[in-house]
């Protein structure tokens, strides 16, 4: 059996790959524009933020929100050995290249992990972890073989995989006894809604399927959104003060740490409570 490797970043490990390989647009989240496979100007020589203890106040809010699952030291001390960018400046453009394909692979292996813990079908959870063990393999091969991988097959397999365990969980909850933001009827299915601004405060969300949905801004003051799918909802400012995420489905610290909270939030022990809820 392959041992997954950690899905927490490690920065100290790290050759800024996050800070080189990708690029951003001046926007909300980003002060300046950046492209991508160039440092940021904010990187120092031995590859920290030399701003990192003011991020939000100088406008660089999407880095705190960003995470790499573990892909940045993964591809730093395993893939090449250690040998850094600058060390060796012909293994950059491979290096980078292999960083964004890890970040996806650990990903899915953040999603398998929930998945194969919380499914009640054995088969089902023997099913992720060899699916878990088959990505884990190839995010620990050499460069070439990481980007040789069938990425879209993986994520397809992967996408059916969630989307089963997520109608099994959600199924236990009731979540066709819910109603809407504007309180008629319906049957818990919200996947890729429109919700920004929404009034969801003080609601029973258990089991609704928010996958996709856009709940920027959004208010989830004291709901509880037990067992609700959140893969790829966008929670950018949402507030979920008081809410509980503590058994929500397919949460990440990216997710959470883009949106805003306070000591009552209740989140999963696998997500970090982000510094700026304080």
């Amino acid at each position: 059996m392959t041992i997954s490797p950690t899905l927490r970043p490690d920065c100290g490990n790290c050759f800024a790959l996050c800070c080189t390989a990708l690029g951003f647009a001046r926007s909300v989240d980003f002060a300046i524009d950046k492209p991508a496979a160039t440092p940021c100007p904010n990187m120092a020589e031995d590859f920290s933020c030399a701003i990192h203890q003011s991020l939000r106040p100088r406008g660089f809010r999407g880095c705190t929100d960003f995470d790499c699952f573990g892909a940045g030291q993964v591809v730093s001390q395993h893939t090449f050995e250690g040998t850094s960018w600058t060390q060796d400046p012909s293994t950059k453009s491979s290096m980078f290249a292999v960083f964004k394909m890890v970040r996806q692979l650990h990903e899915m292996l953040w999603y398998l992990v929930e998945a194969q813990q919380r499914t009640f079908d054995p088969d089902l959870a023997v099913a992720a972890g060899h699916l878990s063990d088959h990505i884990a393999a190839t995010a620990q091969g050499d460069a070439s073989a990481i980007l040789g991988a069938d990425v879209e097959t993986l994520h397809s397999e992967v996408r059916h995989l969630l989307m089963e365990v997520s109608e099994e969980l959600r199924a236990s909850y009731g979540a066709e006894d819910q109603q809407t933001p504007d309180g008629g009827p319906r049957d818990g299915e919200l996947s890729g809604a429109d919700l920004m601004g929404a009034d969801l405060a003080n609601r029973r969300l258990c089991g609704v399927d928010l996958r996709g949905a856009y709940l920027i801004g959004a208010r989830l003051r004291g709901s509880d959104l037990t067992a609700a799918d959140l893969l790829g909802a966008d929670l950018r400012g949402a507030q979920l003060h008081g809410a509980d995420l503590s058994r929500a489905l397919y949460l990440t610290n990216s997710q959470v740490n883009s949106a805003e909270g306070d000591p009552n939030t209740l989140l999963p022990p696998r997500i970090a409570r982000p510094s700026h809820w304080t």
